[in-house]
């Protein structure tokens, strides 16, 4: 398998620090307002990593973090009138419940930063103590970034001026306009926690170091975690600066692969909530289904920068539209557990750096030649069954296909009319087993006023969406 490492800026060979186990942590959510298509593009794409990894074989500790301590929080919390609890309890479930429409599978290790202070307090402590960092008369605490000669060889950055004043905190008792906040002393009132440098806050890029030492990092391998990831934008300063604290508090490097995704940009312009395009999930999951989001937003290559427009959306559902199509002409049948070409060539074109290009080509050739196959074979059993059994991986590596046929046909129908349809069928089906076939076509006739087609299958009757 291989993937792209941002800090070689090559395409490496993965190979795990402890033979098929791996270790997966990802930048999670500020849970203060409601997720937007960045967040479920980062999602997405470390969902499918994990699924990629999981098929080679290995065996994978996925960590996302949730940060639950954040001056936005407070904000929101003050404009609400509300507690700061209320406020991220209520984002993150939404952000769960908006995670699981896309088919997320939710990480085995979810720390929030809450929960992590202890943590963070020893890890602060330690890098005093390792003078790389430093506190203030106010009762700030520093990273001493002079102090790592290794600082900005993540990101290769070459700082200029104007940069580093634009990243000055106000505080004229910085060492260095780089240094960045371990520990900011709070004094307005608002929410703090206890510490030996008295009532404040942590600084944001602490969180992550401190929590990946404390759920994942062992103490006998070189990496905290094999790989560290989330989007572009994080990867200076956020990603910086975590590893730059991890190297001097600790004896581990960070992460052996560093991987991110690319920008999400609404009609050509990027994502940002200053140009008022900040385009919110739980929108677009009122007007699509969260299967043909998932496909779309998957559709381009993690690393690109992913132009969100209801153009190429909607030609994104009539791609999958296929997929299910041919599930609908083999529903209720069971497949085979046996290997095949094309899961051969599926897995090898994902497990290089997610080539989901060439995943969707062999994709669209499968079925076309499924669909061929079953033009003339009739009703060769073999031929079905390696189908089927096709289509169960593409579901287990992709997340695509995973709904009942006829059910997903049913988009777009809201959930008054679908009970309704649900009541008609229901008497359709006790009129027909009672031979009544006026009423049964009377009840018919109804049901397609509805604008849907009506199937009775050996499973039962199905309706979907004209």
């Amino acid at each position: 398998m291989k993937i792209y490492d941002s800090q070689q800026k090559i395409k490496r060979e993965f190979i795990p620090q402890d033979k098929n186990n791996v270790t997966l942590y990802v930048c999670g959510p500020t849970v203060y307002d409601d997720a937007h298509l960045g967040h479920a593009k980062s999602a997405l794409v470390f969902d499918l990593l994990c699924r990629v990894l999981r098929a080679n074989g290995y065996k994978v500790t996925y960590a996302r973090n949730i940060t639950d301590i954040d001056d936005k929080i407070i904000k929101k919390a003050q404009q609400e009138n509300k507690t700061i609890k209320e406020i991220t309890e209520f984002y993150t479930e939404a952000y769960h419940k908006e995670m699981s429409k896309l088919g997320v599978i939710r990480p085995d290790i979810e720390p929030k930063a809450t929960e992590s202070l202890d943590a963070m307090i020893e890890f602060i402590q330690r890098l005093i103590d390792k003078n790389h960092a430093y506190k203030t008369e106010d009762g700030d605490v520093y990273f001493d970034t002079s102090s790592d000669a290794e600082y900005l060889s993540l990101s290769k950055r070459v700082q200029e001026e104007e940069d580093k004043l634009q990243r000055v905190e106000s505080s004229s008792q910085k060492r260095s306009s780089a240094d960045f906040a371990l520990w900011k002393s709070i004094k307005d009132g608002s929410v703090t926690f206890d510490s030996p440098y008295g009532k404040g806050r942590p600084g944001w890029h602490l969180e992550c170091s401190a929590m990946i030492e404390k759920h994942l990092a062992k103490p006998n391998l070189k990496f905290s975690v094999d790989i560290h990831g989330g989007g572009a934008d994080l990867l200076f300063p956020h990603h910086e600066n975590e590893a730059a604290q991890t190297r001097c508090a600790t004896d581990h490097t960070l992460a052996a692969y560093w991987m991110h995704n690319g920008f999400v940009n609404i009609d050509g312009q990027k994502m940002s909530k200053s140009l008022g395009n900040s385009f919110f999930l739980k929108d677009a999951l009122k007007e699509y289904d969260g299967e043909v989001l998932r496909f779309y937003l998957l559709s381009t290559h993690y690393r690109s920068n992913f132009n969100f427009n209801t153009v190429d959306l909607d030609l994104a559902k009539k791609r999958l539209d296929k997929i299910y199509r041919l599930k609908k002409r083999l529903f209720g049948l069971s497949g085979s557990t046996d290997a095949s070409e094309f899961k051969d060539a599926l897995l090898e074109a994902l497990s290089d750096d997610m080539n989901i290009s060439l995943a969707l080509s062999l994709i669209d050739e499968m079925i076309s030649n499924a669909n061929e196959t079953l033009d003339s074979a009739g009703k060769h059993k073999v031929l079905k069954k390696e189908i089927i059994s096709n289509l169960a991986f593409i579901k287990e590596i992709l997340g695509f296909g995973v709904k009942n046929p006829y059910e997903y046909f049913q988009s777009g129908v809201d959930e008054a009319t679908k009970e309704k349809l649900r009541e008609l069928i229901s008497k359709r089906d006790v009129a027909k087993k009672e031979k009544d076939f006026a009423t049964s076509d009377k009840l018919r006739d109804e049901i397609l006023s509805f604008g849907v087609n009506i199937m009775d299958t050996p499973q039962g009757t199905f309706w979907e969406k004209v």
